[in-house]
């Protein structure tokens, strides 16, 4: 960790290490309190011709058992009203893994053996399970999507080199410590309420209410922390919050359903796999001329967030990277698996990846240094300062965060050692990269970008915060006690932050897009503002003297004369008939896009970094290990420094994993082969590089009117990663003498290098 890290330390922490935090899966059993199983699909693609449930019906322990039939009103919790996500399969399954049905009993154990005992007659239909298949039957969610500028096929043709290329990119699962999970409880009034391990709460209350056929004040959804999410509780969640409601509103139980590992790996979404193809035009310099690149991606069985998600990948295909002429293509695939859904960069990654690729091709082509082709290339100066959607970078730092990484982590010097050390060992390779991050800011969904909060005062001066954020470990609670206590000048830790409450706080966005304390730092912010008004307004009242001539300062109010702590100020204020509650509101200002055209200003602002990773593979094994990362990061003023350095290192490492490790594998029958830690690896402590530098940009600002000017720091770090997966096709280029780009593809496993490394030596591409 950087010596310069500082600030409050997360509040959940020490009950983190003690075991004393609170999830869904701990909270007390009710009395009556049912376990619920899902009766999950065994096909990919098949017409249930029957469903016999009596024995499920007759087993030790079952109170119910629930398919589509008992849904009183509709069988979809679609996110974007698509319509296309059932609760329960109905009539025909999409997916292996897709719940028909539900048990509710007594106890756990009972609920998983009697879904056991379901007989299912199928009649199987054919199944799409690959991106190849889905474009064979021209299987598309939605048509295909073109962003762009210019010219590009022109652009490449009279360019004095061209390239052309294919990369493949895998998907990834969350593997979020706490599974889904979700509680409900039946009150008076037909009232439910929900404990959900979810990151958009209104979200399920709406779609619970949609269910059921009540309206929305009837449900009352609560977060107070999750066990980790990366996006995969941003709509996810909803299904399994979704069945314990209909359990509870049909036996007035209280119901739960904490999903099995595996149960959760085959059920719910994952990250969007990639299939991207390239082709680009450049000069002797390595300056690009052109670009054009056509990506597919695996959607899965439903819409979800795909639209979004592809549209975001398409808005990162520049990365740092001013393309002077460009097309993108994206295709987005309909198949028979699981419908793949929101991950942290949210498409972001595996457009970046692409255009990094391209570097690195250029580099090899030319026998120049990756770095000097990234910054010849990079967005600066007028004329070379608009994106492909024609956004205009304006608060650009990555040349200059760039060189700094450069010089203080020794590339130069580190990169001639690694050829100097290839030169001299024939089955150990060595390989060094570069690679930066230019990451858009703010929903792209322009009518998300908006959050409340309400801000309670006590009497004694403590202080009571709810805002619609919630908490999944990343430290966002902190950082807004932080802002709310800023605000009125007194400690900390006298701002309690309760759970997320869809009754206290309504209609909030996703906690998503890296916007979390954006958007709920400033609604915190202008609802303790409104207080602060109050007092000050009443101080001044008392001390006979200007309004902006109160000051709060070290928990103490002084007007002219007169000087209260703050406690002391607020008892005199309530007795005085002062409100001293408020809510706050926020919309990000000055964003607009237009889908039709893929055009606009998507992006408040953007969010940079850059990385320098060293990593080693053996010829004979494939295997890889990263030896050393240096990370510098823009992340503005920080607002809590300590915070902010643990998402940068845990979103590194969780890139790293989606590009060396994490392989997901279907059989040729669509079933998920990887559900388990047993097949499926993401990094775990010993793949943490033994040198891990970490730093904040000590010039960064956000030049935009943002939360005490500080950026946002959830996503963008996960795609410093990408550097690793640059180091590792330097590694494995030497075996050809740098003379051809690999032909890797991510995830980088023990077996893909081996299949780059022979390629090279058989002389292939």
């Amino acid at each position: 960790m950087d010596k310069h890290a500082s600030g409050p330390r997360h509040d959940s922490a020490h009950k983190h290490v003690t075991g004393e935090a609170i999830y869904i899966d701990d909270m007390p059993l009710l009395p009556g309190l049912l376990h619920l199983q899902p009766g999950l699909s065994t096909r990919a693609h098949a017409r249930i011709i029957s469903l016999d449930l009596e024995a499920v019906r007759a087993a030790p322990g079952v109170v119910c058992v629930l398919t589509h039939n008992d849904i009183p009103a509709v069988n979809d919790v679609s996110p974007t009203g698509s319509g296309d996500d059932p609760v329960f399969a109905q009539g025909t399954v999409v997916y292996a893994g897709q719940a028909i049905f539900v048990v509710a009993a007594t106890n756990l154990a009972a609920a998983r053996h009697a879904a056991a005992l379901a007989r299912v007659e199928y009649e199987d239909l054919p199944a799409i399970l690959t991106i190849a298949d889905a474009r064979e039957a021209k299987s598309n969610l939605e048509d295909a999507q073109v962003m762009g500028n210019g010219d590009a096929k022109a652009a490449i043709n009279t360019a004095p080199h061209q390239l052309s290329g294919h990369l493949r990119v895998g998907g990834q699962d969350h593997f979020y410590l706490e599974t889904q999970a979700a509680q409900c409880v039946p009150g008076e009034d037909n009232d439910l309420t929900l404990y959900s391990s979810t990151q958009h709460p209104s979200e399920v209350q709406h779609l619970i209410a949609h269910i059921l056929g009540r309206s929305s004040h009837d449900i009352t959804v609560q977060v107070r922390r999750m066990g980790g999410a990366f996006g995969g509780k941003e709509t996810q969640a909803a299904l399994i919050a979704a069945m314990t409601a209909l359990v509870s509103h049909k036996t007035g139980h209280p119901a739960r359903l904490v999903l099995d590992r595996d149960d959760d790996m085959v059920l719910t979404g994952k990250r969007h796999d990639f299939e991207i193809d390239y082709k680009c035009g450049f000069d002797d310099a390595g300056r690009l001329a052109g670009i054009a690149f056509d990506m597919a991606s695996r959607c899965g069985c439903s819409m979800d967030l795909s639209a979004a998600i592809n549209d975001r990948a398409m808005f990162h295909m520049d990365n740092t990277y001013y393309l002077n002429t460009a097309q993108i293509l994206s295709h987005r695939f309909q198949t028979n698996t699981v419908s793949n859904t929101a991950f942290r960069g949210f498409g972001g990654p595996q457009g970046m990846i692409a255009i990094e690729r391209v570097m690195d091709d250029i580099a090899l082509y030319l026998g120049k240094d990756p770095l000097e082709i990234r910054t010849t290339n990079l967005y600066g100066g007028e004329g070379r300062d608009f994106t492909p959607y024609g956004q205009r970078v304006t608060d650009n730092v990555a040349p200059e965060l760039m060189n700094e990484l450069a010089q203080n982590a020794n590339y130069e010097k580190r990169r001639s050692e690694v050829r100097t050390f290839n030169a001299n060992n024939q089955y150990i390779r060595r390989g060094i990269a570069l690679t930066p991050v230019k990451f858009g800011i703010s929903f792209t969904t322009t009518f998300l970008n908006q959050a409340g909060a309400l801000v309670h005062v006590y009497t004694d001066g403590s202080v009571h915060l709810n805002h619609g954020g919630t908490e999944m470990g990343q430290g966002l609670n902190t950082k807004i006690a932080q802002i709310v206590a800023e605000e009125f000048q007194i400690d900390h830790t006298c701002v309690k932050i309760t759970a997320t409450d869809t009754d206290k706080v309504p209609n909030t966005s996703a906690t998503a897009a890296s916007s979390g304390t954006d958007l709920n730092g400033m609604a915190a912010q202008r609802a303790a503002q409104t207080i602060k008004s109050r007092l000050a307004a009443f101080a001044a009242g008392k001390a006979g003297c200007a309004i902006e001539d109160v000051i709060f300062a070290g928990g103490r109010v002084i007007a002219d004369d007169k000087d209260w702590s703050f406690p002391a100020l607020v008892k005199e204020a309530y007795l005085a008939r002062i409100s001293l509650s408020s809510t706050g509101f926020y919309k990000t200002p000055d964003i607009n896009y237009k889908r039709k055209t893929h055009s606009g200003r998507p992006f408040y602002y953007y969010a940079y970094g850059a990385a320098i990773s060293e990593v080693e593979i053996d010829t004979l094994t494939g295997e890889s290990r990263i030896l050393r990362v240096d990370i510098l990061h823009d992340v503005g003023k920080s607002l809590n420094p300590a915070l902010d350095i643990g998402q940068i290192e845990g979103g590194f490492v969780q890139g790293a994993g989606w590009l060396t490790s994490e392989e997901l594998v279907f059989d040729k029958a669509g079933i998920l082969q990887t559900h388990a830690p047993s097949t499926y690896k993401i990094p775990a402590y010993s793949d943490r590089p033994p040198v891990f530098n970490v730093a904040l940009y000590g010039r960064g600002e956000n030049t935009e009117d943002t939360i005490h000017r500080s950026k946002a720091v959830g996503e963008p770090p996960f795609m410093l990663a990408i550097s690793v997966f640059s180091a590792l096709t330097d590694a494995v280029a030497s075996v050809g003498d740098y003379k051809t780009l690999p032909d890797l593809h991510a995830p980088a496993t023990p077996e893909h290098i081996l299949h780059a490394i022979h390629s090279l030596e058989a002389g292939e591409k």
